[in-house]
C-alpha cells in the first residue's frame, strides 16, 4: 500500500470540510455495493465524508498517481488491492474507461427535498422527468456542479440508480451535487413553488423563447425525455414551458446539452 505515515505527510483522501450535513447524491433505489471506476469519480468519492468507501482496486502505477497529484495519503481503514489492468475489466462493463482504479462502496444516502429547499437560499434546481440515460443523467451533474445547482431532482421509479457508468459521466459531480429522489414529481413541483420557485419546463413545443422566459428569482429547471419530453402533469405544474431558439437544420438537441445551455442562461443572467 503506498502510503508512509512516518515519511508521507501529505491530506488524506478522507474528506472536505463544509460538505452538506444531510449527505450527497442518492442512489438508495439500488442495494449493495456500487462500483465506480476512473480517476476523477474515485477522487471525488474518497473525498467525500458522506460516502462509503469499501476497498479499492487499482495498478499501482494508478494508484500512486492519484496519490502524488492530490499530495494525499489513502485512508488507513480501507484495504487496497493492486491488479493488472486486464484484472480490472472484469470488475466493470466491458470497454468501459476505468483508467487503471476500481472502487467498491455503499449507495449514498437519500437526501430530502425540505432539507435543500432550507439550504438552497434560492440557487437554481434542475428537475428531470423520465430521463432515465446514466450517462444522460451524469453529464447533467457535471453541469449542475459548474452552474452552481443547488440540487438535482429526478422521480425514484424513472431515473437511473447510482452506478459507475453515471458516476463516470459526472466526472466527480454525483460526489458534491445533492440528488433527490422523490415519488412524485408534481407534489415536488408544489413544494417548490411554496417556496418561491418559478418553475420553467424546457420543450421543443414550448410557446415562450429561452431565456427570454426567465423570471427574477429563484429558477427551477425541468427537463423532460428526450423523444417524449415532459409529461402533460409535469407540464402542468410549470408556470412557462419554453423552447430554446435554434436553427432549423436540427429538431432538438440532446436532454444534457440542452440543460447546460438553460443552466448558463440561469447563472450568466443579469438580476
Amino acid at each position: 500500500m503506498p502510503r508512509n505515515n512516518d515519511q508521507q505527510k501529505g491530506k488524506s483522501l478522507r474528506g472536505r470540510e463544509a460538505r452538506n450535513k444531510h449527505g450527497r447524491g442518492s442512489g438508495r433505489a439500488t442495494g449493495g455495493i456500487v462500483r465506480l471506476w476512473g480517476r476523477h469519480a474515485i477522487e471525488a468519492a474518497l473525498t467525500n465524508p458522506n460516502r462509503d468507501c469499501k476497498k479499492l482496486s487499482g495498478t499501482r502505477e494508478a494508484i500512486q498517481q492519484l496519490l502524488d497529484e492530490n499530495d494525499a495519503e489513502l485512508p488507513p481503514t480501507l484495504p487496497v488491492e493492486y491488479a493488472q489492468a486486464a484484472d480490472l475489466g472484469r470488475l466493470v462493463p466491458k470497454d468501459a474507461p476505468h483508467q487503471g482504479l476500481v472502487l467498491e462502496c455503499l449507495p449514498l444516502d437519500d437526501v430530502a427535498l425540505d432539507d435543500i429547499l432550507d439550504e438552497s437560499e434560492g440557487r437554481t434546481i434542475v428537475v428531470l422527468d423520465s430521463v432515465t440515460d446514466p450517462h444522460n443523467v451524469g453529464a447533467i451533474l457535471r453541469s449542475c456542479a459548474a452552474f452552481d445547482v443547488a440540487a438535482l431532482v429526478t422521480q425514484d421509479r424513472n431515473s437511473p440508480v447510482e452506478s459507475g457508468t453515471l458516476a463516470k459521466s459526472a466526472s466527480g459531480a454525483l460526489e458534491t451535487v445533492p440528488w433527490v429522489r422523490v415519488v412524485n414529481l408534481s407534489r415536488a413541483l408544489e413544494r417548490m413553488a411554496e417556496e418561491g420557485y418559478w418553475r420553467i419546463g424546457m420543450d421543443g413545443d414550448g410557446k415562450a423563447v429561452f431565456p427570454s422566459a426567465l423570471p427574477k428569482g429563484p429558477v427551477v429547471i425541468v427537463m423532460g425525455a428526450e423523444g417524449e419530453g415532459l409529461r402533460h402533469n409535469v407540464a402542468q405544474h410549470c408556470d412557462a414551458v419554453a423552447r430554446l431558439p435554434m436553427a432549423s437544420a436540427i429538431e432538438s438537441l440532446n436532454v444534457s446539452n440542452a440543460t447546460a445551455i438553460a443552466l448558463y442562461a440561469v447563472y450568466t443572467r443579469e438580476e
